[in-house]
C-alpha cells in the first residue's frame, strides 16, 4: 500500500472533477482493495477516459475486419499496425487526431499532433518516410467574427504541420481540407504517418524479462499537457498553474535526435525488450500499458525522471504530456547501450526503475515513498465498456428536384470551382516541404500522393478521405463511400489498396442521435473494409467534438495505403496531350443528394445519397487497374465533389499548363436537367483517357469486363466545352484556373 497519502481530500465533488463516475471510483475501490489517494485517482481518470480507453466506442471497434495475409501486427496490438509490402520489407501506418488541442491553440496542437504521430511510427521500429493530414474548420469566406476565428484556426494549424514537419524532415505529401459550418470553433485536425521497415526489424511496446532496467529518455518533463487533465489538484500551487501551458509544446529537432537515437539503439541486436512512447497520458500510459502487454508489473522512481521545472508534484510528472519522451526497456547488461547512444545524440535519459513479476505498476516518489500501487493490468485494459443508446435522429429533408432553381452550368461552374472545399490547396502545400528525402513521385493536388521508399524500392500510394456531408445525410452509406472513394483515389494514381487506418470524428456518445452515427458509420466501414479486402490496422476515435454551436458532422476519416508494383503504372489525374481520348468509367450517375452544387449554391443539405453498389465500385476499380497494367491509361481522375463537370474541369487545369477538352453526353439524357447530370456526385465513376490509337482497345477490355463505359470526347484547345443534349457550354480553362486557384490564397491574404 502506498505509504504516500495525500492530503487532499477524496470527496465526490473532487471524484466528479475527475470525471469519474460513482460506478466507476466502487470499481476503483475494488481493485485496490482501498480508497485511491489523489495521484491514483488522477491515474485512473486519465486511463479510464474515453481517450485512453475508448470505453464508449471498443465495442463497436471490434466490428472491424482487422487480419489478413498482408497484416503483420494487426489493429489494438502496438502503436501501430504494419502490412507486408513484400520482399521482405513492410509499412507501419496509423492516423490519430488532435482535434482539442488545436481548437485552443492550433499551431502548438497541430504541430504536437503531427510529432506523436511520428513517435507512434518509430516506437515500432519503423523509419517515418511520409505525412498526410485531414483537416477540417468552419468557413472561412465573409467578414464575421466566427469567420476571422476559422482562418486563425486554419492558418495556425497548417502552420503548425509545416513547422514540425519541415524542421523533423519527414514530407507531408497530401490529405484533404474541408470547410463546413458543422466545424466553426472546433476544428478536425487528424494526422497520417507511415513508416518502412524489415520484417525482422518490428519492435515490441512490452516490459519484458522482470529484472529488466526501465529508462525514461528524451525531453525533461514539464507542466505542459496538463490542462488536458481532468482535475488541477490542490498540489498545483497557483504560480504552476498561470506557467502551464494550455497545450503540449513541441520540439521537432528534439524529435529528430530521439527518432535517430531510439532508431540506432533498436538496431543492436538484443538490447531493446520493449519501447513505448509517451503520448495520451504520458509517463502513466507508458508504463502500466508495456507492463500490461508483458504480463509483467514495473516500478520505477519519480525522483529520478529527468524535469525542467521545479517543485513538480507525482501528479504532475505522471500526467504530463511533455513531447519527445519515450520509455525504454533495455535487456539487462546491455544499459551501457542506451547510454552511450543517448550521450551521443546529446538527449536527456535516466534509468528510473525495472520490470518487477508481480504485475503491479508501482510509483515511488524519492523520500516520499510509494505513492501509486495499481495492477497494471487492470488500469490499462479493464477499464469499463458501455453500450450507449442508439437513437436514429429525425432523417434529413428529401430534395424535390423539381422545385429547385436551376442554375446554369455556365455560371456553377466557375463558382463552384472558386469555393473553398474545391479551390486549389497550393496555399497549403506550398508551405510543406513534401521534396524532402527525394521520395515524392506525385505531389500534393492529386487523387493520391506517390512515395517511392528508396530503401525497399516501393512505390507507396496513400490517401485520406471522408465526405461528412455524405455522413450526415446517411452515415452507413456515407462511411461505405469514404472507403470506397479511398480505394478509388489509390486505384487512379495506379496502386492496389492495401490497408485502412480510420480517425472517428464524433459528438458526445451519451447523446442517443451522436451515438447512432458512430455505430452507423463504423459498421458502414467495417462492411465496405471487408468488400475491399482492406483490414484495419488502428487509428484514433476522437469524441465530444463539440461547440456551442452543436455537434460537427460525423466525420469518419479513412486514410488508406496502396501500393504500385511497377513505376511504370504511376497515373496522374490531369489530362496529358491533344488528341487523347477522354473515357468515363462507371455509369453517368444521377442525383444531387449531398452534392456541393447542392449546399454551396443552394445552402441544402438534402438526401437521399445517390446510388451505391459495393460490387459495382469494386468492378470499376478493377478494370481500371487492368487498363493501367495493360498500358493504356495516360491519366485516371476519381468522380467525386462537384461532379462531372468539376472533374473535368480539374482534368483541365492541374496539370503543369492548363488544356482544354470537348466533351459530347450523347442523346441518351432527355429527361435529365443539365445541372442533375453534371453535378450529381454520384461514386464508382472515373474520367480517364488513352492515346486516340488505344480507344477501342480500351472500351472493349472494359466491355469484355462486363463493367459500363463510354468516349466522352478528346483533349485539345484552349477551352473545356461540354454538350448536352439541351445546351452548349463553353469556358475558358485559363478562366477557370484563375477561378480555382486564387480563392484560398485571397481569403488569406
Amino acid at each position: 500500500m502506498p505509504t504516500f497519502i495525500s492530503p487532499t481530500p477524496i470527496t465526490a465533488e473532487l471524484i466528479a472533477r475527475h470525471g469519474v463516475t460513482p460506478d466507476e471510483y466502487e470499481r476503483i475501490q475494488k481493485i485496490l482493495g482501498r480508497d485511491p489517494n489523489v495521484t491514483e485517482l488522477g491515474v485512473f481518470s486519465v486511463m479510464w477516459s474515453e481517450h485512453c480507453s475508448y470505453k464508449s466506442s471498443r465495442a463497436e471497434l471490434r466490428k472491424f475486419p482487422t487480419t489478413g495475409p498482408t497484416v503483420l501486427v494487426k489493429a489494438g496490438e502496438e502503436n501501430a499496425g504494419v502490412i507486408d509490402i513484400g520482399d521482405g520489407w513492410g509499412v507501419a501506418f496509423k492516423m490519430e487526431s488532435h482535434n482539442h488541442p488545436s481548437a485552443v491553440e492550433p499551431f502548438q496542437g497541430a504541430a504536437t499532433g503531427v510529432g506523436g504521430i511520428i513517435r507512434d511510427i518509430f516506437t515500432m521500429g519503423a523509419r517515418p518516410v511520409f505525412l498526410l493530414n485531414s483537416l477540417r474548420f468552419g468557413p472561412i469566406t465573409g467578414d464575421t467574427v466566427d469567420v476571422k476565428l476559422n482562418r486563425r484556426l486554419f492558418g495556425g494549424v497548417v502552420s503548425g504541420i509545416a513547422h514540425y514537419g519541415n524542421c523533423i524532415g519527414v514530407p507531408t505529401i497530401g490529405g484533404e481540407i474541408y470547410f463546413d459550418e458543422s466545424y466553426s470553433g472546433n476544428p478536425l485536425v487528424n494526422v497520417f504517418c507511415a513508416g518502412v521497415l524489415k520484417h525482422e526489424e518490428i519492435a515490441r511496446g512490452a516490459a519484458k524479462g522482470p529484472g529488466n532496467p526501465v529508462f525514461y529518455v528524451g525531453a525533461e518533463t514539464g507542466r505542459d499537457g496538463l490542462a488536458g487533465a481532468a482535475f488541477a489538484s490542490r498540489e498545483l500551487t497557483e504560480e504552476s498553474k498561470e506557467d502551464r501551458p494550455a497545450v503540449q509544446v513541441g520540439d521537432p529537432f528534439k524529435e529528430k535526435l530521439l527518432l535517430e537515437a531510439c532508431l540506432e539503439l533498436l538496431a543492436l541486436e538484443g538490447a531493446v525488450a520493449g519501447i513505448q512512447d509517451m503520448g495520451a497520458a504520458g509517463l502513466t500510459c507508458s508504463t502500466c500499458e508495456t507492463a500490461s502487454r508483458g504480463g509483467t508489473g514495473v516500478e520505477i522512481d519519480l525522483a529520478l525522471v529527468p524535469q525542467r521545472e521545479t517543485g513538480m508534484s507525482a501528479y504532475e510528472i505522471l500526467l504530463s504530456e511533455s513531447q519527445e519522451r519515450m520509455l525504454i526497456i533495455a535487456n539487462k547488461g546491455r544499459e551501457a547501450d542506451v547510454r552511450r547512444i543517448f550521450e551521443k545524440w546529446e538527449l536527456p535519459y535516466a534509468e528510473i526503475g525495472r520490470v518487477t513479476d508481480d504485475g503491479m505498476m508501482r510509483v515511488k516518489h524519492g523520500d516520499l515513498g510509494v505513492v501509486v500501487e495499481i495492477p497494471a493490468r487492470q488500469l490499462a485494459e479493464e477499464a469499463p465498456l458501455y453500450h450507449p443508446e442508439a437513437k436514429e435522429p429525425p432523417a434529413v429533408p428529401r430534395l424535390d428536384l423539381a422545385k429547385l432553381d436551376f442554375i446554369s452550368p455556365q455560371e456553377a461552374l466557375p463558382r463552384l470551382l472558386a469555393h473553398p472545399n474545391l479551390a486549389s490547396r497550393r496555399w497549403v502545400y506550398r508551405q510543406y516541404d513534401y521534396s524532402v528525402r527525394g521520395g515524392c513521385v506525385v505531389s500534393p493536388g492529386s487523387d493520391a500522393a506517390v512515395f517511392h521508399v528508396r530503401e525497399a524500392d516501393k512505390f507507396l500510394a496513400a490517401t485520406s478521405d471522408c465526405n461528412a456531408t455524405f455522413c450526415r445525410i446517411q452515415p452507413r452509406q456515407g462511411a461505405m463511400m469514404a472507403v470506397a472513394e479511398a480505394a478509388r483515389n489509390l486505384v487512379c494514381s495506379g496502386a492496389r489498396p492495401l490497408a485502412v487506418t480510420d480517425n472517428l470524428n464524433f459528438g458526445n456518445p451519451n447523446k442517443p442521435e451522436n451515438f447512432w452515427q458512430l455505430r452507423e458509420s463504423v459498421e458502414g466501414l467495417a462492411e465496405a473494409c471487408r468488400a475491399f479486402n482492406t483490414p484495419v490496422t488502428g487509428g484514433n476515435v476522437s469524441l465530444y467534438n463539440e461547440s456551442p454551436a452543436g455537434v460537427v458532422d460525423p466525420t469518419p476519416t479513412v486514410g488508406m495505403v496502396g501500393l504500385i508494383e511497377k513505376e511504370e503504372h504511376i497515373t496522374r489525374q490531369y489530362f496529358r496531350d491533344a488528341g487523347d481520348v477522354i473515357l468515363l468509367l462507371g455509369s453517368i450517375g444521377g442525383g444531387l443528394g449531398g452534392s456541393q452544387y447542392l449546399l454551396q449554391l443552394h445552402g441544402k443539405n438534402e438526401g437521399p445519397l445517390p446510388r451505391f453498389d459495393l460490387p459495382s465500385e469494386i468492378a470499376v476499380q478493377e478494370s481500371l487497374l487492368s487498363l493501367i497494367r495493360a498500358g493504356l491509361v495516360k491519366s485516371a481522375h476519381d468522380c467525386s465533389e462537384g461532379g462531372l463537370a468539376a472533374t473535368l474541369a480539374e482534368c483541365c487545369i492541374t496539370g503543369a499548363a492548363p488544356i482544354g477538352a470537348s466533351v459530347a453526353l450523347g442523346t441518351r439524357n432527355l429527361d435529365r436537367r443539365d445541372d442533375d447530370l453534371l453535378f450529381s456526385e454520384s461514386p464508382s465513376r472515373i474520367v480517364l483517357t488513352v492515346a486516340a490509337e488505344n480507344a477501342a482497345a480500351a472500351l472493349l477490355l472494359l466491355q469484355r469486363g462486363g463493367v459500363e463505359a463510354r468516349k466522352l470526347g478528346t483533349v485539345g484547345g484552349d477551352e473545356l466545352v461540354i454538350l448536352t443534349d439541351a445546351a452548349r457550354y463553353a469556358w475558358k480553362t485559363s478562366d477557370l484556373h484563375a477561378e480555382w486557384s486564387e480563392t484560398i490564397p485571397a481569403l488569406m491574404s
